[in-house]
């Protein structure tokens, strides 16, 4: 019997355009039957915060942190011709006109595709993240795990 393949997903930009790819990529191997992760460092983790306040502890430069990034799927900029969340409107409507699914539907996809998402621990004490700040259906860990995963990966991506 042949081994499973597997997909590998680095998510480190913030951006929605490129989250969207990640997600419609981890999407598409899931469909074609490969164990797929998305693990999330940096700014991608954003693609994994409730859209709601939770609140929490937190020091200063966290809370100036959790202020500063979109909170959400759905509130994260493009990466090129955002104009202050104008383009990503833009593209919201052009993608509702053509009935292509949001970032945050992709996202609901993965999970019931058994997409494995992973946030990294490390990223997360940085940048004062905690655990119910989180969607569910996320697992912790470090980049350690990322790259036992990753070392027998057919593919592995860095987005």
């Amino acid at each position: 019997m042949e081994d499973k393949k597997s997909t590998n997903i680095i998510l480190f930009s913030g951006d929605y355009d490129k989250a969207m790819a990640a997600f419609i990529i981890a999407n598409g191997a899931a469909s074609f039957d490969h164990e797929v992760t998305i693990f999330t460092t940096f700014w991608g983790l954003n693609a994994f915060r409730k859209e709601e306040h939770i609140p929490v502890r937190k020091g200063a430069l966290e809370k100036m942190f959790g202020k500063m990034m979109p909170r959400g799927a759905d509130k994260m900029g493009l990466s090129k011709m955002n104009f202050a969340g104008l383009g990503q409107k833009m593209l919201k409507n052009v993608m509702k006109k053509h009935s292509a699914m949001s970032l945050p539907h992709l996202i609901e996809m993965a999970k019931e595709q058994d997409v494995k998402l992973v946030a990294c621990t490390m990223t997360m004490d940085l940048l004062g993240l905690q655990k119910e700040e989180l969607i569910d259906g996320v697992e912790y860990a470090g980049v350690a795990a990322y790259l036992g995963e990753a070392e027998n990966g057919n593919v592995n991506l860095f987005i």
